[in-house]
């Protein structure tokens, strides 16, 4: 088994540099090295798992960047973009309209401090957290293995599923911690995306042989039958990701889930944590539960739950509430804060 030592900005940014076909950035810290090596990468000729070399544009912010992601969506390529923080902010109205049409994307973020009084390069969760509304699905990685892995399954998923991905992982912590990983070869990369997928986006794309109307203005009781409309996509995610999970262990043998739980199966206390957190929480006679994707199951036999929140959100303090519907145990919510116990 070969491997590989290096960050997990590079790690990312090599998945989705061969899965991609457009890559618009814009540069941002603890970001920008994934659009470095992308530009690199395509300076230098190398070319994606289908042997062509990515187009590689710098625009003047990531606004700019969004607006040309977009564009190349509507004509049918596959496209990549990387971020983090304010940057993530100016993208909000694309990303809004991208999730809203169904089109399958991938973009990854380095997870950092949206700035407020002051600006922070360190790693929270403010800026993922305030794209909750657009309606892209989030992935979340601890680790640099699991960086590189998760954003290939976010490149599959996408394209199966039709909902947006943004993948994320902690600024500087994961994004600049060098590791030694099992690198995933083109080969597997290419066993892992379904080509129907890639066959019925590009039949979507925006074509004069083909004309179809976007982007129109709609009166309320049109407009909420469209978004009602869209559901049932989101309903089927989550199987679209496990069987995604699934495929990925079958090609590479390394087996994740939605939600993985780590400990005691009778722990008195459990931890509910995404990000490089869960790596820190292993050490301890807790049990784990790290969070990839969706919503925590499979603990509620825990007397007591701590869900740590990887953000701090103004006018909101740790609160007890029931664990479940028969309110047998308490759940500690933690936004951004260590209450004492």
């Amino acid at each position: 088994m070969a491997f590989r030592t290096l960050d997990g900005n590079e790690a990312v940014a090599s998945v989705a540099y061969r899965l991609s076909e457009t890559i618009a950035i814009y540069p941002i810290t603890p970001a920008s090295v994934m659009g470095v090596h992308a530009d690199d990468w395509a300076a230098l000729g190398k070319t994606n798992v289908w042997g062509q070399v990515p187009g590689v544009v710098e625009m003047q912010s990531e606004a700019g960047a969004a607006g040309a992601m977009h564009g190349a969506l509507q004509a049918g390529s596959l496209v990549t973009t990387f971020t983090a923080s304010q940057g993530l902010l100016l993208m909000l109205p694309n990303l809004y309209k991208i999730a809203g049409e169904l089109t399958p994307f991938c973009m990854h973020v380095a997870a950092r401090s949206v700035a407020t009084h002051a600006l922070s390069i360190f790693c929270d969760h403010s800026d993922v957290m305030s794209a909750r509304g657009t309606g892209f699905a989030l992935l979340a990685s601890g680790s640099v293995q699991e960086a590189q892995d998760m954003a290939a399954i976010g490149h599959a998923v996408t394209l199966e599923s039709r909902v947006p991905v943004m993948h994320f992982f902690d600024g500087f912590r994961t994004s600049h911690e060098i590791a030694k990983i099992v690198p995933l070869s083109d080969d597997e990369l290419k066993a892992l995306v379904p080509y129907q997928g890639i066959e019925a986006h590009r039949n979507r794309r925006m074509t004069p042989d083909h004309p179809v109307l976007r982007g129109t203005s709609q009166n309320p009781d049109a407009f909420f039958q469209s978004r009602e409309a869209a559901n049932r996509f989101y309903q089927a995610f989550p199987d679209h990701l496990e069987a995604v999970m699934s495929r990925f262990a079958n090609v590479t043998g390394r087996q994740y889930k939605l939600f993985d739980y780590v400990g005691h199966p009778e722990a008195e206390r459990v931890l509910i944590l995404m990000g490089s957190g869960a790596e820190c929480a292993l050490a301890s006679r807790a049990g784990l539960g790290p969070i990839v994707g969706g919503s925590p199951a499979g603990a509620g036999g825990a007397q007591s739950q701590i869900v740590r929140d990887r953000r701090r959100q103004r006018g909101r303090t740790g609160r007890a509430g029931p664990a479940n519907q028969h309110g047998d145990a308490g759940v500690l919510l933690c936004p951004g804060r260590y209450p004492a116990p």
